[in-house]
């Protein structure tokens, strides 16, 4: 594992909480902040540190001490409480700050206030299960950017028994294989090009989005 960071997690609802207790579980000292006493009991032993935050102020900021940590999140749902938090860690210096977005206003808002990362759930998994249901073949879709996909590609009959270099997916569609999962579970990164792919494997492709959409279209 890397170094150990300090993360600070502000809001613990469903995401908030879920990130917090992931980097916890990843060896990471978390702080949890939320203004709901009943929510941050339940995970003050889940979490390196929780407290209760009625007032967003920078006399409560400066109180916690995040300056110290490495990486600010800011999981808040609601737009002033969201925009006064990262405004407010930003000025106290913490150099990473990720942000939750509720819509593409919420998101500018947040990038001019100092955000660092913007993150829209709701729009992300949205997309991804749209992906997954309108293409049979297409078994999961991450979007890793706003250009930059991340497919599992389910083979159809034409393509078994054929390998990498005879579906030639690379120059037909401007896509790079990066893995091949097999049906036992198992996956291989370090590819043998020549290798035929069997009936239950999938491709792990990334590339642009049109190329990607060009891969769902051609396949």
């Amino acid at each position: 594992m890397k170094d150990k960071r300090q993360f600070i997690v502000w809001g613990l609802g469903r995401f908030g909480s879920s990130i917090a207790e992931t980097l916890t579980a990843l060896g990471h000292e978390v702080l949890g902040i939320d203004n709901n006493e009943d929510v941050v009991e339940n995970m003050a032993d889940k979490l390196t540190h929780a407290v209760v935050c009625d007032v967003i102020d920078e006399k409560t900021v400066k109180s916690l001490g995040v300056r110290n940590f490495d990486v600010g999140i800011v999981a808040i749902g609601t737009l002033e409480p969201s925009l006064l938090a990262t405004m407010l860690l930003k000025e106290a210096g913490v150099k990473t700050i990720v942000a939750k977005a509720s819509n593409p206003i919420h998101a500018k808002m947040l990038k001019k206030l100092g955000a660092t990362q913007i993150i829209s759930p709701e729009r992300d998994m949205g997309r991804r299960v749209a992906h997954n249901l309108a293409y049979t073949n297409i078994m999961d879709f991450v979007e890793l950017s706003d250009n930059i996909c991340l497919m599992e590609v389910k083979l159809t009959p034409a393509m078994y028994g054929k390998s990498i270099v005879e579906m030639d997916v690379r120059r037909k569609y401007n896509v790079n294989v990066v893995a091949v999962k097999h049906k036992d579970g198992t996956s291989e990164m370090t590819l043998e090009p020549n290798q035929p792919m069997q009936e239950g494997d999938m491709l792990v492709v990334i590339g642009t989005r049109k190329s990607v959409e060009a891969l769902e279209d051609g396949i």
